[in-house]
């Protein structure tokens, strides 16, 4: 497996549909992840992580924003179970069309 590089601090952020899930990338180092479930037109968003050595570098969000716009690309909608992902959405008012309501 090749891993994503970029430069050294860049957040590089790629979707693992073979592990359910977006990974990102600092430096080729995984350096957080956010686990998901597919349904038709709907990602769940069920955990967030950001590995303590790369937290308070905008890893967690970023990767976030990613994800965000990959499921804006999918024509899909988001469920966010997450609590780091919810408040994300909260504080990010551009992406709440893509939020799913019942």
């Amino acid at each position: 497996m090749t891993l994503p590089q970029g430069e050294p601090n860049e957040v590089v952020v790629r979707d693992s549909p073979e592990q359910n899930r977006y990974e990102a990338f600092v430096g080729g180092a995984l350096a957080g992840f956010a686990e998901y479930h597919v349904q038709p037109g709907l990602i769940t968003v069920l955990h967030t992580e950001t590995d303590p050595a790369f937290e308070g570098r905008g890893v967690g969000s970023e990767l976030v924003r990613e994800m965000l716009e990959d499921i804006r690309r999918r024509d899909a909608r988001v469920l966010p179970v997450c609590p780091f992902v919810r408040a994300f959405l909260e504080r990010h008012r551009e992406y709440a069309d893509l939020v799913w309501k019942p």
